[in-house]
């Protein structure tokens, strides 16, 4: 039986290797706040490895610790202390030139997406930020592809009248 179990934290070690950096992107742009998206990726980890013994029947670990993801962000606000204020990128960031290109209009697009409401800001992340597809999208979310096309709609008219999709390609197209 201890053999069995090693096996089984062995496989998931390889498979946090493999999608840690991935699942923290997506909880990043979820949350807005590298702290917050560490918190978030971990019990989200934690959640997978409690039912890891079910992997095999998964069609994909990752895109099941990513639905883990996105339904713990979905929830996260019924917890305490989301009420936390995080303190903008801007704060953070090095007084001193543009050293990683256009980083001005990311962070900008940061504090833009940080606006908006979390289903609407789900459904940017997941629909440009992780390419995903209507149908994949609203079958993470649990809601119906119209759901994620109006909500997509409204995100993006609020980021353009923000200016925060100024430089990107499409911009005015419709």
């Amino acid at each position: 039986m201890r053999q069995g179990s090693s096996a089984r934290d062995s496989e998931f070690a390889e498979f946090v290797t493999a999608s840690h950096v991935s699942l923290l992107r997506t909880a990043r742009l979820l949350t807005g706040d590298p702290h917050a998206a560490e918190d978030l990726v971990q019990t989200a980890l934690i959640r997978v490895y409690t039912h890891w013994g079910r992997s095999a029947g998964w069609d994909s670990p990752q895109a099941y610790a990513r639905k883990v993801v996105v339904n713990l962000y979905a929830t996260w606000r019924r917890r305490r202390w989301h009420t936390e204020v995080v303190r903008p990128e801007s704060d953070l960031a090095p007084d001193g030139g543009d050293m990683a290109g256009n980083a001005e209009a990311r962070l900008e697009l940061g504090r833009a997406l940080a606006g908006l409401p979390r289903a609407q800001r789900a459904v940017v992340v997941l629909r440009f930020y992780e390419d995903l597809s209507v149908d994949q999208t609203a079958d993470l979310l649990g809601c119906s592809p119209g759901t994620v096309k109006s909500r997509t709609n409204r995100a993006l008219e609020r980021l353009r009248a923000a200016g925060a999709l100024a430089g990107y390609a499409g911009r005015g197209t419709r």
